[in-house]
């Protein structure tokens, strides 16, 4: 089986194979959110993607340093206009009625922070190699305006620094928005500061002594623009030239086209060898809106019933995320998402046949084995080809519906192989059980300390012929959003979804 690893490049428009600068040594970078708010499922399509080139390239044996920032200032509202007279989104959520629950600007990107690493690990997103933020990086990003200063690439005006377009001439040449591009010239004179020398000019240090984030640098108080950070952070801890470079489509302008301009600008070099986008994501085939009632964060699809959400397993919204082609458009319906519930529960099925992995189960053996490690191959195979995410999805279920269509014919040899398989299959797609599976298990459950005293009371009531008490403590159970299901081995619940 080949092992090339295949992502289309937006850059060069067409799919390459990745050759790490360093032999075996992936350099990867891929945006992460302005910690604003909640981060939403449309954001965690993209952080999926770049999870899973992050998982592919373990799979084949490479090492990895893999980087994924925290925006937590200078994300302007105006920045898809690539000009600072926006207002800080930071500054704004703390304006909002959420934002009446801080202190401080510093108390809301710490809040959040924490809340996108909690849903990271809900969706069993591997932690990166490093989680920089862009306020822990302050030095660097005024060193790095100072350096383009001197060079001639950025100038001081009045109100901030900006970046030089004209003194960049490869400007446009991941998006196809040129010098030449008349319109793209027109959005940017929306906004318009009187001393730029080029409407296109960008912002890498806005000049304002008042804003709630700020810090001092050559051009006075101030904070910096938004692109600025990438840069120094992936450069930071990946060098001067890396790999690959990943985040959502609505970046490739004017957030990655800018980062190119300003790194090539500093070092001489190659920012980026490929650039891998996510497409955006539609919810019930309409624009995520939260007037629509289609927006949702992790949390409003993953928390109990009781606790306001829809009570959803985490994989299963991972593996609805995952079911769609990366580079497609994606239409994230509950139709879907309840397939994946029942595919989450077969797996789990699987998972209580045989057991959880263990490191002994270390190989494929027997003639259960060789029909499981051909399963796999084809599914990393599908990875390996532009995270080819529907048929390695299909070479998973395919293996599931195998399995438990000979659960009776498996022997100590069989059982072991098909651990080693569920292993393997989750370190490539993450959607068989929790990475955090074993930290959780010495967790007290809330729900099962009230549930399991009222099952074994159930049971009571059923073997004594009390069917009307056995009838009540179902309604009750009921109404703590617990589904009973009677099997042969005795009673069994799980938490009911609302979807």
């Amino acid at each position: 089986m080949s092992t090339d690893f295949q992502i289309y490049n937006t850059l060069t428009n067409q799919t390459e194979k990745v050759r790490p600068i360093n032999e075996g040594h992936l350099s990867f970078y891929s945006c992460g959110p302005t910690v604003y708010s909640y981060a939403h499922i449309g954001n965690f399509r993209s952080f999926i993607t770049a999870d899973l080139i992050f998982r592919t390239a373990l799979s084949i044996g490479w090492e990895v340093t893999y980087a994924t920032n925290v925006t937590d200032v200078g994300h302007l509202t105006e920045d898809d206009l690539t000009d600072p007279e926006g207002e800080d989104r930071m500054v704004k959520a703390l304006n909002s009625k959420e934002g009446e629950h801080f202190v401080n600007v510093w108390d809301l990107a710490r809040y959040y922070t924490e809340m996108l690493t909690s849903d990271w690990r809900q969706l069993n997103l591997l932690e990166p190699t490093v989680r920089p933020r862009a306020t822990e990086h302050m030095r660097e990003q005024i060193e790095a305006v100072q350096k383009l200063v001197a060079s001639g690439h950025a100038y001081e005006t009045s109100q901030g620094v900006y970046f030089s377009v004209a003194s960049f001439p490869a400007y446009g040449k991941l998006s196809g928005n040129t010098l030449e591009n008349e319109l793209e010239q027109t959005v940017r004179d929306v906004v318009v500061d009187p001393e730029k020398k080029d409407p296109r000019d960008f912002a890498l240090w806005k000049k304002d002594d008042k804003h709630l984030m700020q810090w001092f640098s050559p051009w006075g108080w101030g904070f910096p623009g938004w692109h600025i950070e990438c840069s120094v952070m992936a450069m930071s801890y990946l060098g001067e030239e890396i790999d690959i470079h990943a985040g959502g489509e609505d970046l490739i302008f004017p957030h990655h086209e800018c980062e190119i301009a300003q790194s090539e600008s500093l070092t001489g070099k190659k920012f980026a060898s490929i650039w891998a986008h996510t497409r955006f994501l539609q919810v019930e085939g309409e624009k995520m809106s939260k007037s629509l009632g289609n927006f949702f964060t992790v949390r409003d699809l993953v928390a109990p019933v009781e606790e306001g959400g829809k009570g959803i397993d985490p994989l299963a919204v991972r593996m609805t995320l995952l079911s769609g082609h990366y580079r497609k458009p994606f239409n994230f319906t509950m139709k879907t998402m309840k397939g994946n519930v029942k595919h989450r529960e077969r797996l789990q099925e699987v998972m209580e046949l045989v057991g959880a992995p263990t490191e002994e189960d270390s190989s494929y053996a027997g003639e259960m084995g060789h029909a499981l490690k051909s399963t796999y191959d084809r599914a990393l195979e599908s990875m390996l080809d532009d995270l080819n995410t529907p048929s390695a999805l299909a070479a998973l279920f395919g293996g599931t519906k195998m399995i438990l269509g000979k659960a009776s014919d498996l022997d100590e040899e069989g059982r072991s192989s098909v651990r080693h398989w569920l292993a393997d299959m989750n370190a490539l797609l993450g959607v068989v059980y929790s990475e955090e599976r074993d930290t959780s298990d010495s967790e007290v459950d809330p729900l099962a300390a009230q549930v399991d005293p009222l099952l074994v009371e159930r049971d009571t009531a059923r073997k004594e012929g009390d069917w009307s008490r056995a009838d009540e403590i179902r309604d009750q159970l009921t109404a703590l959003g617990v589904e009973i299901m009677d099997t042969p081995e005795g009673a069994k619940w799980k938490r009911i979804s609302t979807i």
